[in-house]
């Protein structure tokens, strides 16, 4: 027995307890429930501080030690006011601890206490004391939420289940108090009483309990209140009826008001004394008589016999029993004791509810604490709803009718329109789908037409209220609606009992009972589906809507719910939809609200039905979900738990989100056909969401867990396959034996194996098939992600507390989840973040192929993010090699030039060193974007995880862009050293020549010099023309190699189709290059003809539509090699080259590269080969004859005569060439040799440019840049466009891009800046070359030259022929020379640079552009065209980054109706989309199915590398049906076709849907 302490204030131990700021309810829930770094603490309570939050850490996870803390250091803590004996330092009674803390919760948080305190079996405050107003409160409201159930003792047997709330039932009372002191130990004896032989509770704290010796110090005047409730077993049960126990705390003569408050309110009162001579009166002279006895210890040294005979006539005790505990043992005592009680409860004393209790309580005094206008305010609130529900059923039909029938349709038309079961045959599937919104919209319209209920109003009126008022009354309307529920669940389940037992033959009736079970349940979450469903409705209608602004803040209300711990419903249980918009709404307001703060980390849980996971989560955290027997989770609720401060750096994250959810494998379910599919949605929705998912299993084998492992492995399986990869912890329930982890080894590899068998046979259902092991799916570790857990109760319920065990292994799997949180692996997202996730994956659920289906804005994001960075690196790494060739160009253009007897031989020398240098040059920047991308997939970011899966694709594109490029540089420097080769041969026949003549004219020289006389300059002409006649008559005649261009083509293109058919080899021998190509080649009328003779019409049209598509494909094909001859011939023109065969290879090897993926016949490949090569032939042909004629070694004697004249003339009269010689060389040298070499840069700095300027984000990525051409399209809304972008795509694009180059070089004289900064840049290296060259002292003007072209080498291609001229008989003064070069150096870059800025306007940009010798427009294309690959449908072009991605995508389908596609035998242009088709179950055929039927949902079994995921939204391609709508009689009659039939929604879109769309496909803001 603990003494009674006086002289400490209520103040003074919540200062000591560090509550004091806590005092008058400011300790609320949520603030327990957070998340902390005390949560989790294991360490010893190391002063009185810790204890609260000890307690409550415990309690909240039902553990039956919460009451047994203790501090573990001894250190004096209490003032001059507190006892000093040592025993008691940092010690403190448990009671003042309770009694402390209801003084400083919010009423809700006590009624967690309680709820937590009754699991726990644990004794309740019912009269609450305040030492220092000696006042007591009744805890009416606190103990509102506490749930019993009991089988009360029948003479007919076991009596029927009685459930309901522990305040309303009819309860008899028993109460013990104590006078004076008392050797017996009343709450011991209290706790053995209620107690039975197999199970002992401790619902009362007494002296031999951890401090329960402490003297108390607050907590004297406590009423506690304990329950002992049969559960119907005889062998079990303490007493047969239900009891109610009330224990009074200390001296009873100390406390009036309870004593009376107990003695009205009791049944009996049990009076435990030694002091046999006590006044009795304040039990005896109460209104109410109540049944009294005295107990008594015999073995007490004060015990007389004579004195209590005494007190017992004077206090009227003849008549009631007085019990002594004799020399009896204390279980013999406490025998009789309850045979009395016994007694008591058996006889019809009158029974007693808390209602009762509390008007008592009124009457004495003795507050209420459900007397606050708060709590009666939000109560009546709940009261004036509650009072409507008269039949519940009815009632949601009339006062909640939006979530009912309607939502139910809307759901039913929603997901038909994503599965596309059941279209018309006999139209198209928009059409169908069209049909589908339409009902959607016209349910709508008809909830938008249901007035809001008066329940609702009152509803919304309730949760409008002040914060704390909202609070009540939610919880209020939680309590009413129960009580109403369980009332009428309990009458229907009687009735379907009655009638299964005595009318099994009526299943009508038995269907109908059935029936009203399942729809008999009414809650708060009905009204906020509900509410959700106003919302929905509301934003159905226009913007400024006055219906529509009335709603606009109910979001935030709920938002705010949520951050006060209510959970909210994510998916309506019984609709099993999410209404997107309202939790849209919600969670962006929620997001404003924390300030942005609101980075969520994702718990779910996943199970069998009734596998205790709301009891798990429950008790893990503190939550509220609701729990019971059988199906009561419906759907999925979330709910937030706060993470504080200190710790959030930690977790990275603000909250924990938790997910419960209903159980799989629902036997009310089960005999649907859409069952499965139902828990297959749920699981994939709830795994998708959770950074964690808990597989909860019942029992300690594995059978239970196949149930639901193929759908967990289904969806484990989908979330790596779109980048979410949610840890996995197999949770085991009810294990009993404690060496269960031990034992279970082999049950673990059992398990193993069944995953892995569920994941070959999953990844073969979702057509994964490399995955092959459940670890290929998740990591995971059967040692380390099991955990087993005892059952629940410890004993027979209702009287058996949580099992501790449960308890201690439940908290040690919470503080495994946290450590995992705080791991690197989870990233949190915000609510903004998760909003958008939660929208894609429950979008991709409702299609029957999640994986191709699933389009998620964030992972949008994130690939478009990564596609910019590799764009940028990709880009980089190509300037750097395309200047790194065109430097080693330049060199072998020069080759022989900058050293004297220099054999061509030596250029295949240099050749290999130059690609070993090009190998080097390669593997470098190939390992810096490696490098970059893995420094890209290191970052701890959301954005990066949920790209993940593509970093490999991204290494595949890296390598093969090095591999591309590496042939690309092969091929052009082996194209260069033959040219080189060949120019060679040429060059050596003129210089030979030219050093004949330089012999003669220096010899006539030293003839006419070695005269004495002088010699006019008339005679000196007439001498050089004698020796010039006589030069050419002698020399002889040399021919340049003919080249017969036809024949070299044609044995070119015979090696290359020797592999083919035969035919092919026929057709060759007839093929006349010359003649061949005149006309357009196209497929054979005859054979379209033939065709159409024996096909029915519509596999004729699909045919001939797929001719004409190949017939397209050639003429691209042929567009694009013809360009390319034609830039060969502007080539050899510009650098006076001849023709070489590595010209016709490289266009054979185009094609080989174009048709490589398109499935083109032998016959028609080559056709087209000949054609092309024809054509080629022709051009190199007229090309080569021009080099030769212009090359003509006696031609080019002709041309010199005039140079060596001069020459002759000036160095016989000895003048200065200095000057001349320098203007010269600038003139005919060095001036070509800029011009070309701006020209070679200058499509490479353009190309910059566009890159880097205003307007580079086109450039960055596909996606960027289709979103800026359709953009434009619709802006300029040009049929003829449109046409040739969806026809002729290529060309399109590249004039699109020379429109945007012309546009942006116009600007501020862009081109002209450009072209003055390459001039400024090889005049600065051109001024360096002569500045090192001169310096040396070479005095040979010849040495210096060669020097100079040797400095410039790999930058300037100095023309051979102005060369060669300008060395003929030079002689001048090198340092003079120098100088003055430097002089007309300048000057020249003046003058070229006021022709650039004289040069402008738009004509001139396209003719500087189309001078150059690569084009910019095709620089930027290359990166932006992408692999080249269309849809085989639509024809819309591949997005995906990179060029060794697997598979394509594109962002924007078009209907067909675009791509030349007609409908069956009408004609007509079709109106479907890919995007619908694929969802749908109807057909398509095509000569890839040899024009057999085949499902649209399996169309990667005829085009595997296609990914087209799947979109039944309404604005679902809105682009290009506005754009069919408005072109519909253009594009038929462009496509010989009848006009679509458009469905009605698509006439209504305009201008800005259109745009809309677009920027909602592209995901552009």
């Amino acid at each position: 027995m603990a003494t009674h302490y006086t002289g400490i204030t209520l103040f003074e131990l919540l200062s000591t307890l560090g509550l004091r700021d806590l005092q008058g309810g400011k300790l609320t829930l949520s603030s327990v429930l957070e998340i902390t770094s005390n949560t989790l603490s294991d360490t010893p309570t190391q002063g009185l501080q810790q204890l609260p939050w000890t307690f409550l850490r415990k309690l909240v996870m039902s553990n039956l030690n919460a009451r047994n803390i203790q501090c573990a250091q001894d250190q004096p803590n209490y003032n001059s006011g507190f006892t000093h004996d040592d025993n008691y330092y940092c010690r403190m009674n448990p009671l003042d601890l309770i009694t402390a803390l209801f003084h400083c919760a919010d009423p809700f948080l006590q009624q967690e206490i309680i709820s937590k305190m009754s699991l726990c079996q644990f004794a309740v405050p019912l009269l609450l004391p305040n030492c220092d107003t000696q006042r007591s409160t009744m805890m009416l409201w606190a103990m509102r939420d506490l749930v019993k159930n009991y089988k009360p003792h029948s003479s007919l047997g076991e009596g029927a289940l009685v459930e309901g709330r522990i305040v309303e039932m009819e309860i008899p009372m028993v109460s013990f108090v104590r006078v004076g002191k008392s050797s017996l130990s009343k709450s011991d004896i209290l706790n053995k009483l209620l107690s039975n032989t197999s199970q002992h509770n401790e619902a009362f704290i007494h002296h031999d309990m951890p401090c329960g010796d402490v003297p108390r110090r607050i907590s004297d005047g406590l009423v506690e209140i304990s329950w002992n409730l049969p559960c119907g077993n005889k062998n079990i049960d303490t007493f047969t009826q239900p009891v109610a126990m009330a224990n009074l705390r200390g001296d009873s003569r100390s406390f009036e008001a309870q004593v009376s408050f107990l003695c009205q309110t009791s049944a009996a009162v049990f009076i435990f004394t030694d002091d046999l001579q006590a006044d009795l009166s304040s039990f005896t002279n109460t209104q109410r008589k109540v049944e009294l006895f005295l107990v008594t210890n015999s073995q007490n040294k004060n015990y007389n016999e004579e004195k209590l005979k005494d007190t017992c006539g004077k206090h009227k005790f003849q008549d009631n029993p007085v019990l002594i505990r004799k020399k009896q043992n204390q279980h013999e005592f406490v025998n009789m004791l309850r045979c009395y009680v016994n007694r008591i409860v058996q006889n019809d004393l009158p029974k007693t509810n808390m209602f009762h209790l509390a008007t008592v309580a009124r009457q004495i005094g003795i507050a209420v604490d459900e007397d606050s206008s708060e709590c009666q305010g939000g109560g009546e609130y709940a009261e004036r709803i509650s009072e409507m529900v008269k039949d519940v059923v009815a009632f949601k039909e009339k006062q909640l009718p939006l979530h009912g029938a309607f939502w139910k349709e809307i759901s039913q038309l929603e997901k038909e329109r994503y599965r596309m079961r059941n279209p018309n045959k006999n139209k198209d599937i928009e059409h169908y789908r069209n049909f589908l919104i339409k009902q959607e919209q016209k349910v709508r319209l008809q909830q938008q037409e249901t007035k809001t209920s008066d329940a609702m109003n009152k509803f919304i009126a309730g949760i409008s209220l002040s914060e704390t008022k909202r609070l009540y009354f939610l919880k209020w309307l939680k309590i009413q609606l129960d009580t109403l529920t369980r009332h009428n669940l309990s009458k229907l389940k009687q009735q379907y009992k009655d009638c299964c037992i005595n009318l099994p033959e009526n299943k009508e009736q038995i269907n109908s009972l059935d029936e009203q079970i399942s729809n008999c349940s009414l809650g708060p979450e009905h009204f906020f589906r509900e509410l959700g469903q106003i919302y929905e409705c509301a934003c159905s209608l226009p913007q400024h809507h006055p219906a529509r602004q009335q709603v606009q803040h109910l979001p935030r209300l709920c938002a705010q719910m949520l951050l006060d711990g209510f959970p909210m419903e994510l998916v309506d249980g019984d609709a099993s939809n999410i209404p997107m918009k309202w939790i849209s709404a919600v969670l962006t307001d929620l997001n404003q609200l924390v300030d942005t703060k609101s980075r969520i980390l994702v718990l779910t849980v996943l199970g069998v039905q009734s596998t205790g996971k709301s009891t798990l989560l429950n008790t893990m955290f503190g939550l509220q979900f609701a729990v019971s027997s059988g199906r009561c989770t419906r759907g999925a609720f979330m709910l937030l738990m706060k993470v504080s401060e200190e710790l959030r750096p930690e977790l990275n994250c603000d909250f924990i989100m938790v997910i419960d959810t209903e159980g799989l494998k629902s036997p009310e379910l089960a005999a649907l056909d859409t069952s499965y599919e139902h828990d297959n949605e749920l699981a994939t929705l709830v795994i998708g969401l959770s950074d964690i998912t808990i597989i909860n299993v019942a029992m300690e084998n594995n059978t239970e867990m196949k149930d639901i492992l193929q759908i967990a492995v289904h969806a484990f399986l989908r979330m790596k396959e779109v980048g979410k990869k949610p840890r996995c912890l197999f949770v085991h329930q009810n294990v009993s034996d404690m060496s269960a982890h031990d034992n279970n080894m082999r049950d673990r590899n059992k398990l193993v194996e069944q995953l892995n068998e569920m994941t070959l046979a999953a990844a073969k259902m979702e057509k994964k098939e490399s995955n092959t092991k459940f670890t290929d799916v998740m990591k995971y570790d059967p040692d380390k992600d099991s955990y087993y857990i005892p059952g629940l109760w410890h004993g027979t319920p209702p009287m058996a507390p949580v099992n501790t065990g449960y308890s201690e292994a439940v908290y040690e799997l919470k503080k495994n989840l946290i450590s995992l949180f705080e791991s690197n692996d989870l990233k949190s997202n915000d609510a903004t973040a998760f909003l958008k996730w939660t929208e894609s994956l429950w979008n991709a659920v409702k299609f029957e192929n999640f994986i191709f289906n699933f389009r998620n804005s964030l992972a949008a994001d994130a690939y478009l993010d990564l596609c910019t960075h590799y764009s940028s690196w990709e880009w980089t790494f190509q300037s750097e090699m395309n200047s790194w060739l065109e430097a080693k160009t330049t060199v072998i253009s020069n080759f022989g030039i900058t050293g004297r007897n220099v054999q061509i031989s030596e250029i295949h020398t240099t050749l290999q060193d130059m690609l070993h240098e090009a190998s080097d040059e390669l593997n470098k920047e190939e390992q810096n974007i490696l490098q970059n991308i893995e420094k890209y997939f290191e970052k701890k970011d959301n954005k990066v995880s949920l790209v993940h899966k593509y970093k490999q694709e991204f290494i595949n594109s890296a390598k093969a862009f090095t591999r591309e490029t590496k042939m690309s540089i092969r091929q052009s420097l082996e194209q260069a050293v033959e040219i080189r080769k060949e120019m060679d041969k040429v060059n050596t026949i003129k210089s030979k020549q030219t050093e004949t003549i330089e012999a003669k004219v220096l010899e006539l020289i030293r003839i006419c010099k070695s005269r004495k006389t002088d010699i006019s300059e008339k005679d000196l002409n007439k001498e050089f023309d004698d020796m010039w006649g006589e030069i050419m008559s002698n020399l002889p005649v040399v021919q340049l190699q003919q080249i017969d261009v036809y024949k070299n083509a044609f044995h070119l293109l015979r090696d290359n189709l020797s592999a083919k058919s035969g035919y092919v080899a026929k057709m060759l021998s007839e093929v006349d290059l010359k003649t061949r190509g005149q006309e357009d080649f196209t497929v054979k009328a005859g054979f379209l003809n033939r065709l159409k003779g024996r096909l029915v019409p519509f596999i004729w049209r699909s045919k001939k539509t797929h001719i004409e598509k190949k017939d397209k494909i050639c003429d691209h094909i042929k567009m694009k090699c013809c360009t390319r001859v034609e830039e060969h011939v502007k080539s050899m023109k510009r650098n006076n080259t001849a023709y070489n065969d590595t010209y016709i290879k490289e266009i054979i090897k185009l094609i080989d590269d174009k048709v490589q993926d398109q499935r083109i016949s032998d016959e028609c490949e080559a056709n087209l080969k000949s054609d092309v090569i024809s054509f080629a032939a022709r051009r190199f042909q007229e090309a080569h004859n021009e080099f030769n004629a212009r090359n003509d070694p006696h031609e080019h004697l002709k041309r010199c005569k005039n140079t060596f004249l001069h020459c002759f003339l000036a160095m016989f009269n000895e003048k200065d060439q200095c000057l001349k010689k320098a203007q010269e060389f600038t003139e005919t040298c060095i001036k070509p040799a800029i011009n070309d070499y701006v020209s070679r840069h200058l499509s490479q700095a353009i190309a910059n440019e566009m890159k880097t300027g205003d307007e580079g984000v086109i450039y960055n990525t596909r996606t960027n840049f289709q979103f800026a051409v359709l953009k434009q399209l619709l802006e300029e809304h040009s049929f003829e466009k449109y046409k040739q972008y969806t026809i002729s795509y290529e060309p399109f694009v590249k004039d699109w891009i020379m429109q945007q180059i012309i546009k942006r070089l116009s600007a501020g004289d862009q081109l002209a800046t450009l072209e003055k900064k390459l001039l400024s840049d090889i005049v600065l290296k051109i001024n360096n070359a002569i500045k090192d060259t001169s310096s040396t002292g070479n005095k040979a003007i010849k040495g210096l030259i060669r020097k100079f072209c040797s400095a410039l080498q790999d930058q300037l291609v100095i023309p051979r022929d102005a060369l060669d001229n300008f060395m003929i008989l030079i002689s001048v003064d090198t340092d003079q020379f120098a100088s003055n070069l430097k002089e007309f150096i300048n000057d020249m870059e003046e003058s070229l640079a006021q022709d650039y800025d004289g040069r402008t306007g738009s004509s001139h940009i396209t003719e500087r552009i189309e001078q150059l010798p690569s084009k910019p427009d095709d620089l930027l294309f290359s990166s932006v065209c992408g692999c080249g690959h269309q849809c085989p449908f639509c024809n819309t072009p591949c997005e995906a980054g990179g060029q060794g991605h697997p598979n394509h995508f594109s962002s924007m389908h078009r209907p067909k109706g675009l791509g030349t596609y007609r409908y069956g035998d009408h004609g007509k242009l079709l109106t479907d989309i890919c995007t619908t088709a694929v969802i749908s179950d109807v057909q398509f055929r095509s000569p890839e199915t040899n024009m057999e039927r085949h499902p649209y949902k399996e169309y990667r079994e005829i085009y595997p590398d296609w990914d087209i995921a799947g979109d039944a939204t309404i604005e679902a391609s809105d682009y290009w049906k506005y754009e069919m709508m408005k072109f519909n009689n253009e594009l038929a009659e462009a496509h010989d076709a009848k006009p679509a039939d458009i469905p009605d929604e698509w006439k209504r879109l305009t201008q800005q849907d259109a745009l809309t769309g677009l920027k909602r496909s592209f995901n552009m803001k």
